[in-house]
């Protein structure tokens, strides 16, 4: 009676978890199918198969956390290797014998189940420990609680989520011990009943021996009728749930990873997107030839690619990018977690209603049918057509807090993603630093998406902060952010004891010097920049590398007005380099500047120019291993000198240069270099990339005056520094702060220490 009904149970519970799971995934492949094609991200197939199978068995992302790469890595393998304990289960409800053919009693497989089953439980106690530790606590003040990486997460889904991954692991072992009980007191399976066969539950197993062979047979029955039922438990729940990441994550992230920006596994950091129209790269020479309603970047959900649709769904709520970001970490109201889930949320609610109206509307032979109006789909979402699902209330309770939301709150379904989904402080709080990309665990591009709500602001909607549109006019008529005549780009040059040639004037092509050095609009016009570029310059003529510069032909490369969303003036200044680089005959190019450094490297060649680009601290830390530039120990007495270095993001995390400026110190004799807390792949953004640096703080802490006080923390009397952003910006915050220390770029700490073997005129 009990087997029959235990069957009966465990077959209705299996055909509702089966098929509410199957309606749940169609849900998520229809609401990705709403987006616009991403060309490439399937191809080349070996290649990314490849990434996948390294990243996925490597836990790679899982950076800084040893012990949660561990137990995540445990329970991961776990969830695959332990399902063939569920299909056993089927056959122990009828028969509590039963065993998988040919695998059932191998020793290895047993022992296998074994270990991950003990080592799973570990695993999940552990994350369990850690989500416990680390929660947001009610009564706590706001900033407390936004301390917490996990503020905002839809708490009970995952604690639902570890909850049904520790009963069933606890049943795995709870039927192992029956089992050795079991086969004990029967003749024919007694010689399964050892250590071999049970070799970490054998010792829990012997205390049930001769418990009786019908209670033994009952409480196998029992055990696996509730694994079945909370495994199906499951299925249904999530099945419910299409926009529950945190369990749709084991499946979702396969592809996601799958089809990530950079099919060898780097990160969608470096080099941003082209603007895509139609699914190719805009080009502007061609603006004329656009259809009147064509959408530039992305003002709706349906206007996102297939990839992006898929990233929002792929979030896990763990909150790694939340616990890195900058912003966030200031008390801006920006978190890359609840902006993926707003966007989640919003993408789910409105989804059904696109395809709707997509399908309800007859195709025209010119034309697909196009998208739901706001007001349709406003109306759909309020008459509460199945679909509908709004923000959960943890999610709108911390969007609502944090500041992440529109006036009054998230609309059901908002038709502008900003202001009705992301709030403008939100997406212009953005410094493209990267660091949540780097942190995701699952690979969601989210300066990419940012990016592309920005280009929509800027160009589709001419919604910016006011001072990017100050910014914009002088890049346009003046060629650099400042404003300043081009005529004045080779003022920095003035006084120093030898003469800087210049492409076309003194020199009649690049090819003929070394190094084309680039020098930037920051090192032509800004003082401090400015004694950065003599610097450099002076190492490069005491190591006998010859280099010329462009001078007045030099303009900016655009990277403020691309990370800022204004593409087309992006385009058109890129263009006129790559003319200009092209005429003077560059191949080899020096940078100080480390977001010059990502473009001419990384963005340029989207657009024909390819260049072999190196930073300044990588052609001085070369020159000093060959010999070619030789820093000399203080005088007697004097007092050696503490550094801290800040890693640029644009140098560091966007392009993986860590190592060069670091060597460069300590090849400094009396030098001694301490590190921040937050350094290398971790460090903190100084507040200035994506924009910002021409940009007010007007809400939170500044992130430059975060980041000075966290290096006058540790004690150096200086901040090296590799990027002329980060010069201006800490040295402002650590002036606000009122702290006592100097920052220089590598360059003149280095230079300083060249000087002591041959003096020459300071500056």
């Amino acid at each position: 009676m009990l087997q029959t009904i235990s069957l009966v149970v465990v077959v209705l519970a299996t055909v509702a978890g089966v098929a509410v799971f199957a309606r749940g995934a169609a849900v998520i492949v229809r609401q990705v199918r709403v987006g616009r094609p991403a060309p490439g991200r399937l191809s080349p197939a070996g290649r990314r198969a490849r990434t996948l199978v390294r990243e996925v068995l490597g836990h790679g992302h899982f950076r800084q956390r040893p012990a949660v790469r561990a137990a995540h890595w445990l329970v991961m393998v776990s969830f695959p290797l332990l399902f063939l304990t569920l299909v056993t289960g089927y056959g122990q409800v009828v028969d509590p014998a039963f065993a998988l053919p040919l695998l059932g009693h191998l020793p290895p497989w047993e022992w296998l189940v074994e270990a991950f089953a003990w080592l799973g439980l570990a695993g999940i106690l552990l994350l369990v420990g850690v989500r416990l530790r680390r929660r947001p606590r009610a009564g706590e003040p706001l900033p407390e609680r936004r301390r917490s990486r996990f503020f905002g997460s839809t708490r009970w889904q995952a604690y639902f989520v570890e909850a049904v991954i520790a009963v069933v692991i606890v049943c795995v072992l709870a039927l192992r011990v029956l089992e050795y009980a079991y086969y004990a007191g029967e003749p024919g399976l007694a010689h399964l009943a050892t250590p071999l066969h049970f070799p970490l539950t054998a010792w829990l197993g012997e205390p049930l021996v001769g418990a009786g062979q019908a209670a033994l047979a009952d409480a196998i029955t029992v055990v696996s009728a509730v694994k079945i039922v909370v495994s199906m438990s499951w299925m249904v729940v999530i099945g419910l749930q299409p926009s529950m990441g945190v369990a749709w994550h084991r499946f979702l992230a396969v592809v996601n990873v799958y089809a990530r920006r950079e099919p060898d596994g780097g990160p969608a950091l470096g080099p941003a997107q082209p603007l895509l129209v139609g699914g190719a790269p805009l080009d502007v020479t061609a603006l004329d030839d656009l259809p009147e309603d064509v959408t530039l970047g992305v003002g709706h959900v349906e206007e996102f690619t297939w990839k992006g649709l898929l990233d929002f769904s792929t979030c896990t709520e763990c909150g790694r990018c939340q616990d890195q970001c900058p912003a966030w970490n200031t008390g801006k109201p920006l978190s890359p977690k609840l902006f993926t889930l707003a966007l989640r949320d919003h993408a789910t609610a409105a989804a059904p209603f696109l395809r709707a109206a997509a399908t309800a509307r007859p195709a025209t032979p010119d034309a697909a049918p196009t998208a739901a109006s706001p007001e349709e789909i406003g109306a759909a979402a309020l008459a509460g057509r199945d679909g509908f699902r709004p923000h959960s209330g943890d999610v709108l309770g911390a969007l609502t807090e944090a500041g992440a939301t529109g006036p009054g709150g998230v609309s059901p379904v908002p038709s502008d993603l900003v202001p009705d989904v992301i709030d403008p402080d939100v997406l212009w709080a953005c410094t493209t630093c990267g660091a949540c990309v780097h942190q995701c665990p699952v690979d969601i591009e989210h300066v990419d998406h940012i990016l592309d709500l920005r280009r929509h602001e800027v160009l589709m909607a001419s919604a910016f902060p006011a001072e990017l549109g100050g910014m914009f006019r002088k890049l346009e008529s003046k060629g650099n952010p400042w404003g300043l005549a081009p005529r004045k780009r080779l003022e920095w040059a003035k006084g120093l004891p030898f003469d800087v040639p210049v492409v076309g004037a003194d020199v009649e092509s690049a090819a003929e010097v070394d190094y084309l050095f680039w020098v930037g609009c920051a090192g032509a016009f800004e003082d401090r920049a400015r004694r950065t570029t003599r610097a450099v310059a002076e190492l490069l003529h005491t190591a006998g590398v010859s280099f010329a510069v462009l001078g007045d032909g030099e303009t900016c490369t655009g990277d403020p007005a691309r990370r800022s969303g204004n593409e087309l003036l992006f385009q058109m200044l890129a263009a006129q380099n790559v003319e200009t680089l092209e005429e003077a005959g560059a191949r080899r190019i020096v940078v100080t500047c480390a977001h010059c450094f990502n473009t001419l490297a990384r963005e340029y060649p989207q657009l024909g120019g390819r260049y072999e680009v190196v930073h300044h601290t990588q052609l001085l830390d070369r020159l000093v291993r060959e010999g070619r530039l030789t820093p000399v120990p203080p005088a007697a007495g004097e007092a050696s000198r503490t550094v801290t270095y800040h890693d640029p993001c644009y140098l560091g995390r966007h392009n993986q240069v860590y190592a060069p400026p670091r060597e460069l110190l300590g090849a400094v004799p009396g030098l001694s270099l301490t590190e921040m807390p937050r350094s290398g792949e971790t460090a903190m953004c100084c507040g200035g990339g994506g924009g910002r640096v021409w940009m007010e703080e007007t809400v939170g802490t500044r992130i430059s005056s975060a980041r000075a006080g966290e290096a006058a923390a540790t004690g150096a009397t200086a901040v090296a520094t590799a990027c002329p952003f980060c010069t201006t910006m800490l040295s402002d915050g650590a002036a606000a702060n009122g702290d006592d220390v100097e920052v220089l770029d590598v360059a003149q700490l280095l230079l300083a220490a060249v000087r002591r073997g041959d003096p020459a005129p300071a500056d």
